[in-house]
């Protein structure tokens, strides 16, 4: 019997597996290196929630100094808000991955506080922060349960803070909608926060006074808003002879322009600026409502021939509008006490109906007293987009008017309210062209460095002069919160549209557009999910072991036949 013997030599082989070993080796610290310098992230979402927008990335790459984040949704929160509290988190860990260690947040729980006293007294520092809680009603195992929940943050650098409500949305929406809605606008509320307390210097806003402008009590509270993100000061139309502010506001001007004024304000925006404009074109005297009525007339300011050339025309009119605010009226006494109800008038319109665009994007409703439609006029090389729009159940009257609170008394006729949605509020912008070129100049202005064309600019109109007016307490004097209504104590959105509008005017990074997110809502059906949930587990649960089980079994009969391949055959 003769047995052959086979020598195997392993050492070519291992050799080669080391070569391989080494040169990926040696490829990873190259990619490492590489990346170390070139770097970038993916996101693979179909909605792109974990991208931030090229304008955020360039304010957190410029921090100097730590920003420091602290976020009120720790502790037991209802279900619906741990996904903004997850959102928020994934979010300030994007900001990480651009500004490094200058960006530190931490998680708060509000009612960790050991006494009642000192719980109530943090609550009113958040409060004060501009931090408001909400209260939610939940149940949980059949009972009903009030939680208080404070959904913001307080974003700190250099010695200053500002509080960030992070709960926004529209207030008609469900409440998973604006819960959704508050995660789509997580990053352009922080990255304001933080672009407002960083930036060096303000921009310069110029308010207009001179022809019968809303007084400093009227507007006092979005003037104290946005002294907070802007330098604002109060000048005459003849000083943009020579300053040229980020923006200017004229807020419900009651005195005509004169043609030296109107120039100014071409030029002005010939040379790049930015109005935010609030008009009305027709006059309505409120304090002869209550003696049998007014007449409502056109009230001509001498800047409907430069809107009409930049593509807008302010219409003579009034809006009416079936979702409308209230209004008191005497409706019978009672004794010698007159009884007062809240009566829908349709004259003050709540509206809530806004185009795409990023100033509106999830806007709640605003308030509007006495409004004009707008129509817009061909003019070449400016876009417009109407920003708010009226409801579907809208009608017009021509001015002049009556305007009488016994028309409150009346029956409603739904049928008669079918002209439509009004818009009511436009964004011009792109290349305006002068009202003067090829013109005569007004008499007295400045012929030198006269501009024809615009190299781009933008103008908002809003056809509501008492849109940025606020309540005053008559007690105190001292101005209500702007979007506040006197009798129905609701809250609407003006100042946040004044906010925004601002903000799109003057920034010229674009952040603002970073209200643009949109994140798809995939709700589960809640029905399904408990009839569902036994069978659901059970598969979770099992399906693990089974595959373990599986990829064991593989593995085992794979090595028997790998070695059973390579036995060393022998002969007899």
């Amino acid at each position: 019997m003769q047995i052959r013997k086979t020598q195997h030599s392993g050492t070519p082989k291992k050799i080669e597996d080391l070569l391989w070993f080494g040169i990926g080796l040696m490829l990873l610290l190259i990619l490492n290196v590489w990346a170390s310098d070139n770097f970038f992230r993916i996101d693979l979402t179909e909605d792109k929630r974990y991208s931030i927008t090229p304008a955020t990335t360039a304010v957190l790459e410029e921090l100097e100094d730590v920003v420091y984040v602290d976020v009120y949704l720790e502790g037991d929160v209802p279900a619906g808000f741990k996904r903004l509290q997850r959102s928020v988190r994934e979010t300030l860990d994007e900001f990480r991955t651009y500004a490094g260690g200058n960006i530190q947040y931490n998680f708060i729980d509000p009612s960790t506080a050991v006494s009642q006293n000192a719980r109530n007294e943090f609550y009113s520092n958040l409060a004060a922060k501009g931090i408001q809680p909400t209260n939610i009603f939940d149940t949980e195992e059949g009972k009903r349960t009030e939680k208080l929940v404070f959904p913001g943050a307080v974003v700190s650098y250099g010695g200053q803070e500002r509080g960030v409500m992070l709960l926004k949305g529209n207030m008609t929406a469900t409440p998973e909608e604006r819960l959704n809605q508050s995660v789509e606008g997580v990053e352009y509320e922080l990255a304001s926060a933080i672009r407002e307390l960083t930036q060096q210097g303000k921009p310069q806003v110029g308010w207009l006074v001179g022809n019968g402008e809303a007084d400093s009590i009227q507007v006092g509270s979005i003037m104290q808003t946005l002294q907070e993100q802007y330098d604002i000061s109060r000048m005459r139309p003849e000083a943009l002879a020579g300053q040229q502010p980020a923006a200017v506001v004229i807020a419900n001007p009651t005195q005509q322009f004169t043609d030296q004024q109107r120039f100014l304000l071409d030029q002005y925006v010939m040379r790049g600026g930015n109005l935010l404009m609030f008009l009305d074109a027709v006059r309505v005297n409120m304090d002869s409502l209550g003696q049998g009525g007014t007449i409502a007339v056109p009230q001509p300011l001498g800047l409907e021939e430069l809107l009409f050339r930049w593509g807008l025309r302010l219409n003579q009119n009034l809006v009416q509008d079936l979702s409308s605010g209230a209004y008191p009226i005497v409706v019978g006494n009672m004794g010698d006490q007159p009884q007062v109800r809240m009566l829908r008038w349709p004259f003050f319109p709540v509206m809530n109906n806004y185009a795409a665009h990023p100033i509106v994007r999830n806007l709640d409703a605003t308030y509007a007293r006495f409004v004009s439609s707008l129509d817009t006029v061909k003019a070449e090389g400016v876009r417009k987009t109407p920003l708010i729009l009226t409801s579907q159940y809208s009608r017009l009257f021509n001015a002049p008017v009556r305007v009488s609170v016994e028309d409150l008394r009346r029956d409603v006729r739904p049928e008669s309210y079918n002209a439509g949605p009004q818009p009511v509020a436009y964004l011009l912008e792109g290349e305006f062209t002068s009202l003067y070129k090829n013109r005569f100049l007004p008499e007295g202005v400045d012929e030198q460095g006269f501009v024809a064309d615009s190299q781009g600019g933008k103008i908002v109109v809003v056809s509501d002069g008492d849109f940025p007016i606020n309540e005053v307490n008559r007690r105190t004097r001292e101005p209500l919160p702007l979007g506040a209504a006197p009798f129905t104590q609701q809250i609407f959105a003006n100042s946040e549209f004044i906010q925004n509008a601002l903000a799109y005017l003057t920034n010229e990074s674009g952040l603002i557009l970073a209200r643009n997110k949109e994140i798809a809502i995939r709700p589960l059906d809640p029905v399904r999910v408990e009839a569902e949930k036994s069978w659901w587990q059970t598969l979770n649960l099992l399906v693990p072991v089974l595959l373990v089980v599986l990829l064991g079994v593989g593995h085992y009969f794979w090595r028997k036949r790998k070695y059973t391949r390579f036995a060393k055959p022998t002969e007899a």
